[in-house]
């Protein structure tokens, strides 16, 4: 994984207030801690920050702070819930050769063999790996699998010098039968007819009601 290199700058203001200015400035709020030493508040820039974050567990270049440039990782991204800018980060400082645990797109590709619906149980799974040389997802080919098969975190092919850093028997994926056109015409009838039994209880709560007065 490549660093991606980014300038900040200090920040000796603090409350909402000020973090309001400095997002309306294109600069997003982030605290840099980590290997004992004391939390360092920054401002980074928004749209570099925003474009750096869409690669997972990206390895930051953190520098502009006076001592030196820092290596550190995401580790809380908050977001506008409605918009989605980027509100304020959290980064943990790592260090070369260093070993952390961080959370990897689960990839599928391929197809299961006919007559099989694949039903993926973890998007994401823990892994153990040194720090600037994450893997970015771990695949898996599901090319053909028939139904019935299981894939669990202890059968994944993991990238070069990673650990697995869940459960060995979580259910990562598994291939279930289709369901018959009769089972999706009696799911879509009941489906259906379920907000008409709604009027019939509503009449007889109102008839209830009516013989209490």
């Amino acid at each position: 994984m490549s660093e991606v290199r980014i300038a900040a700058e200090p920040r000796t203001e603090f409350g909402k207030g000020p973090a309001r200015r400095a997002r309306r400035a294109g600069k997003v709020p982030a605290v840099l801690y980590g290997h004992g030493t004391d939390p360092k508040h920054i401002t980074l820039p928004g749209h570099e920050l925003m474009l750096a974050l869409k690669t997972p567990n990206v390895l930051l270049r953190v520098e502009g702070l006076g001592d030196g440039a820092e290596l550190a990782l995401p580790k809380d991204v908050q977001r506008d819930p409605l918009k989605g800018f980027l509100e304020h980060v959290d980064l943990l400082v790592v260090k070369r050769g260093e070993k952390v645990t961080v959370e990897v797109p689960v990839q599928v590709t391929g197809e299961v063999a006919p007559g099989g619906l694949l039903d993926q149980q973890l998007v994401q799974v823990a892994l153990e790996a040194e720090a600037t040389h994450l893997p970015e997802a771990v695949e898996v080919d599901v090319e053909g699998l028939e139904v019935g098969t299981q894939v669990l975190a202890k059968d994944l092919k993991l990238p070069a010098g990673a650990t697995l850093g869940a459960d060995e028997e979580a259910l990562v994926l598994h291939v279930l039968p289709s369901p018959t056109a009769e089972q999706i015409e009696a799911a879509t009838t009941g489906e259906a007819e379920a907000p008409a039994e709604a009027p019939a209880a509503a009449e007889g709560e109102t008839a209830e009601q009516g013989g209490e007065e």
